[in-house]
């Protein structure tokens, strides 16, 4: 079968190359990937520091080719929405039951492919910050993947929401997605709008200093990326008070700590009523992976891409 490979030698350094068939376990079912999205942790993953032959890919949205063997998870012929934690950009791939949720007749594949990695982030990252109603939230990377599910799910929980954005242009964007306010520019600019009960935060370096200052006391910033900065230097004071944090969101390991499968049935449930947009704005055939990828890493659009499989 087809998958995308990471080949060093080629322009891009993504490819459709030839792979082995998957070999499920007795509690993994095979699924025909009909779409998936890229996320910028992967790609860059794969761009920069990948070997030949490595095969990328988190997020997949497909058919149930052959139901596990043990009789766990979804029949054959099921739409099914999951994550792995990598070979998902293949024309089939092997998944167990507790890492996929089935989608409903409404849900398209391509809409149900943005939802895995940055739909779930967004998710568990609120989670962090319990009752948000008449809660401040400030998300920063606000239209990006995660941002954009985060601003629409906080807002939905009747959160008070500040999005930090860099481009005055993506302004209307997350004022439509139920951001109440847009700070544009540094993270000085989000301070009006504090102090904030919740922070996500996706950027790391200066801004991470300046989002864990405007903290109220007691509060928690969840950090799932550091784009712009490894290295951040704040003021500890603020984590005198009890109960201030600052948490560390990774993906698998939240789904060690509860099941992702409910939580992606939920995201699935409301892109089917209307209440979540997955934010699509590039499409394209898988064929065309590097030149989507470095078009995402170059940042010339914003929400998700999507790649979708003949």
């Amino acid at each position: 079968m087809r998958a995308v490979v990471v080949d060093t030698q080629a322009p891009g350094r993504l490819v459709l190359g030839e792979v082995a068939e998957p070999v499920p376990g007795p509690g993994e079912a095979v699924i025909a990937v009909k779409a998936f999205s890229l996320n910028r942790g992967e790609v860059k993953t794969a761009l920069d520091s990948s070997a030949d032959g490595a095969r990328p890919g988190w997020d997949f949205a497909g058919v149930i080719e052959e139901a596990a063997a043990d009789g766990s998870g979804p029949a054959r012929g099921a739409r099914v929405v999951g994550v792995s934690a990598t070979g998902c950009w293949a024309e089939r791939i092997a998944s167990p039951a507790f890492m996929m949720a089935e989608l409903p007749d409404a849900v398209d594949f391509e809409a149900a492919a943005c939802l895995p990695v940055a739909g779930l982030t967004a998710l568990r990252s609120l989670g962090k910050g319990g009752d948000l109603k008449g809660r401040k939230v400030l998300v920063t990377g606000a239209s990006g993947g995660v941002g954009v599910f985060a601003i629409q799910l906080a807002a939905a929980a009747g959160a008070e929401v500040t999005a930090l954005i860099r481009n005055r242009a993506h302004e209307a964007l997350v004022t439509r997605l139920g951001a109440a306010h847009a700070a544009i520019g540094d993270i000085e600019a989000a301070r009006a709008f504090g102090p904030y009960n919740l922070v996500l935060e996706s950027v790391g370096g200066e801004v991470l200093a300046g989002a864990l200052s405007m903290l109220a006391p007691g509060s928690t910033c969840v950090l799932f990326g550091a784009s712009e900065g490894a290295v951040t230097t704040f003021d500890a004071s603020k984590f005198r008070v009890g109960g201030t944090s600052l948490y560390g969101l990774f993906l698998g390991y939240e789904a060690a700590l509860a099941p992702i499968s409910p939580d992606l049935a939920d995201l699935a449930r409301r892109l089917a009523d209307g209440s979540l947009d997955p934010m699509i704005e590039r499409r394209a055939d898988w064929s065309q992976i590097a030149a989507v990828a470095a078009e995402l890493v170059d940042r010339r659009f914003t929400g998700k891409a999507v790649l979708t499989l003949p």
